[in-house]
């Protein structure tokens, strides 16, 4: 045999079906008689069919073939024998013979039996052949589908080169349709049918019909019409937002506000620059200078210029409390140019009209008769009645008010008679005459006996309170001014602070017992015997200096009763004590470095710290609270409260003052009392707000001192406007009623001095009686 060349089909050979049937295969002669009665040509024309199919089927490209061709007929001859009819009883079910005999004989059924056909396919498996259904009206498949190509989505140009385009549910070849002059001549003959279209289905490649509601739609479209019925191209407005309809609710918009809403438009910067260069280089004139002619009109608008007072004024509906203008009352007969005789004037009813006041008269004019109207002369007050009349209807009331008839002094606080909280001081008792200069600062000590004062002649005076003999004088110098003298708060023994320039100077009274003065001297002296201080090394290493210093005092000084001299590097403003006499604290507000303006000193050990390494604001003064380790210090505007134990800050009072002065805690420790340069007097309960609790405006200059009373509810102030005003001042311990507060008596004595009036004020600690000092060099008593 040839070989086969590659790429060629090898063609399929057919074989002639057997004429005869084994016997072994009839069931040994047991259908004779069958076969005698059946000629057998409908068995040839089923068999010719299948090799027709089988035919077809080998011809096309779907079924592979063999590289061998002899492999190719042996599998075609095999073929042909196994698809061998065998005839066969009809009773037998065929399922049956396929399962007992493992071969199976296809037949034709009956129509009336069944609606399907068994045949072999190409693998000897049965194959079921259904009819087509044909619809009469005996059916209710008058509806069936028309016949529907089931390739899916495979492209029909895959069927380009076969006659048919696809396959139906069944499985059969749908035939490609005629085109071209077949179809047309095909046309020709026929009529065109309802919903012809002239278009082919892709899908199943014959002529697309549509039914008469879809011609309906496209005929519109192509005419640009609506194509549903019912349809209203042009419907009326619904004002969804505004309008009669509906109002707006929410914002056409939740979108977050853009940017450029915020920030200022550069296009709009550039026009406005672009102006303000015109109008600066004279191009563009923003107002228009007046010409001769507009000045001429204006000056002639401003002379005969008309202002109507009643233009603006809209009628008022009636109401109880609308009071119409009033009106004139209507003439009557005097007024008449020929009045009755009985009307008109005499003599002496004339000359008595004249001699009366305008303001007297009862009438403004003498009724007079003429003859005739044309006789009547001008009036000579027709102007002044018009304009009177104009202020009447300009100033008349227009609403009835109800008036109050309120007593102004309930509308007053109820304070308590002066008479009836006695006894506060009210008279000068005692002058302390002596110092020459301004007597800058006094204190009283502990047991109410002696009253120290100091000036500005440098010298520091011990008084006997009661007599105010000179008990003792102190020179601390001879140019500074002594600023503050203090006494230390235990009654022994007694020792007294004085502060003059830099230094701080502890004094110990001469007539004091003996006994007192060696325990001063002792307690002053016993810091020398202790361990000095380490001094704090800076950054290379070079110790810094101190600055404070203890020593001994100069002789000069050693000779008048000072045992211990406090060196501090600037002036000490104010010298506050502690409670128990051991500790005081140093204000210096001219320091260079705030972090040494203020110092705690302990006395015994002679040692200084500085607490505070940053400090807002300028210092003032500051002083120690009476019962609690806390420590008050003042700015010029602020109050600090700091515990002195958790070394943090409390507490911060707004006082609202411009310059702090002066500050005076009461003994409870609640209430706090503040001067300020601005002429205030500033109340705050420490268990309220930060703000004051009262602020008092009594003073005409600024307050240099306030006190409260050790024992007492009573408190003064002192001021530069020469008066010292005493106030009570009653504080309820236990916090369920507010402070009291009310003005006593103003005590008036001390001169104004260099725009200086009172400089400080002290209270006695036992009774109702202060000292105070001034500018003029004169230290007071009132009791």
């Amino acid at each position: 045999m040839a070989q086969q060349r590659a790429g060629q089909k090898r063609k399929v050979v057919e074989i002639p079906l057997a004429e005869q049937v084994e016997d072994n295969v009839l069931g040994n002669g047991e259908f004779d008689e069958e076969l005698a009665e059946d000629d057998g040509s409908d068995e040839d024309e089923e068999f010719d069919e299948d090799d027709v199919e089988e035919d077809e089927e080998l011809d096309s490209d779907e079924e592979p073939l063999s590289e061998d061709g002899e492999d190719v007929r042996q599998q075609l001859r095999d073929v042909k024998t196994s698809s061998s009819v065998e005839i066969v009883d009809t009773d037998k079910d065929p399922d049956t013979d396929l399962a007992t005999n493992g071969t199976y004989t296809p037949e034709k059924r009956p129509a009336d039996l069944s609606n399907y056909d068994i045949s072999v396919d190409a693998n000897g498996n049965p194959r079921y052949i259904y009819k087509d259904i044909e619809p009469n009206y005996d059916t209710d498949d008058s509806d069936a589908p028309i016949t529907k190509n089931t390739i899916g989505n495979i492209p029909l140009s895959y069927y380009d080169a076969y006659p048919h385009i696809g396959y139906d549910v069944n499985g059969r070849r749908i035939q490609r349709p005629a085109k071209g002059a077949a179809l047309d001549s095909l046309l020709d003959s026929i009529d065109i049918p309802a919903g012809w279209t002239g278009l082919t289905d892709p899908a199943t490649g014959k002529p697309l019909n549509l039914s008469r509601e879809e011609l309906e739609v496209l005929k519109k479209l192509s005419r640009n019409e609506t194509p549903g019925d019912g349809y209203d191209p042009y419907p009326d407005m619904v004002e969804y937002f505004t309008g009669k309809g509906m109002e707006e609710v929410m914002p056409l918009s939740a979108a977050p506000e853009p940017k450029r809403r915020f920030v200022p438009s550069m296009h709009e910067h550039k026009r406005v620059m672009k102006i303000v260069k015109a109008i600066k280089e004279g191009r563009i004139k923003p107002h228009k200078e007046p010409t001769a002619e507009d000045l001429e009109n204006e000056e002639q608008a401003q002379e005969y210029a008309q202002y109507d007072v009643w233009a603006n004024e809209v009628p008022r509906p009636d109401h109880a409390m609308n009071m119409p203008a009033p009106k004139l009352p209507p003439p009557g007969y005097e007024e008449s140019y020929h009045p009755p005789p009985e009307y008109l004037p005499d003599k002496h009813q004339q000359d008595e009209w004249e001699k009366q006041d305008e303001e007297d008269r009862t009438r403004d004019f003498l009724p007079k008769d003429h003859s005739a109207l044309r006789k009547v002369p001008g009036y000579a007050k027709f102007v002044k009645e018009k304009f009177e009349r104009c202020l009447d209807l300009y100033l008349a009331p227009r609403v009835r008010r109800s008036k109050l008839n309120i007593d102004p002094e309930s509308l007053l606080p109820k304070l308590p008679d002066p008479a009836e909280l006695r006894p506060f001081p009210d008279h000068r008792s005692i002058e302390y005459l002596g110092h020459k200069g301004r007597v800058r600062t006094i204190a009283i000590d502990p047991t109410g006996e002696y009253l120290a004062t100091g000036g500005d002649d440098g010298t520091v005076r011990i008084w006997e309170l009661g007599t105010g003999h000179i008990l003792q004088k102190v020179r601390l110098s001879t140019t500074d001014p002594v600023n503050i003298v203090s006494w230390r708060p235990v009654a022994s023994p007694p020792i007294l602070a004085a502060c003059c320039a830099d230094s701080v100077h502890f004094i110990v009274p001469k007539d004091s017992a003996t006994v007192a003065q060696s325990e001063a001297h002792t307690l002053l002296t016993a810091g020398f015997s202790s361990a000095p201080a380490i001094p704090t090394k800076s950054a290379t290493g070079v110790d810094k200096p101190n600055p404070s210093s203890w020593h001994t005092p100069i002789p000069a000084h050693a000779s008048q009763s000072i045992s211990l001299t406090l060196s501090l590097r600037s002036t000490p403003k104010t010298l506050t004590w502690h409670r128990r006499g051991t500790y005081f604290a140093t204000v210096c507000p001219s320091s260079s470095s705030p972090s040494t303006a203020i110092a705690i000193h302990a006395l015994p050990t002679h040692t200084s710290q500085h607490p505070f390494k940053r400090l807002k604001g300028l210092p003032q003064t500051a002083l120690f609270h009476p019962s609690q380790p806390k420590f008050f210090l003042a700015t010029r505007q602020r109050v600090r409260i700091y515990d002195l134990q958790a070394g943090k800050l409390v507490r911060e009072l707004l006082p609202g003052a411009r310059w702090i002065s002066s500050l005076s805690l009461h003994p409870g420790g609640n209430n706090l009392l503040i001067g300020s340069y601005d002429r205030k007097l500033l109340w705050h309960d420490l268990e309220l707000a930060p703000t004051p609790y009262k602020t008092l405006r009594y003073h005409t200059r600024a307050i240099r001192d306030v006190a409260f009373h050790p024992s007492l509810p009573l408190f003064a102030d002192a001021s530069d406007d020469g008066s010292v005003q005493v106030f009570h001042g009653k504080v309820v311990e236990d916090g369920f009623e507010n402070a009291t507060i009310v003005p006593l008596k103003v005590l008036k004595g001390h001169k104004v001095r260099g725009e200086l009036g009172v400089l400080g004020v002290a209270w006695h600690p036992r009774e109702a009686m202060c000292v105070s000092c001034g500018a003029d060099g004169v230290v007071r008593l009132w009791a």
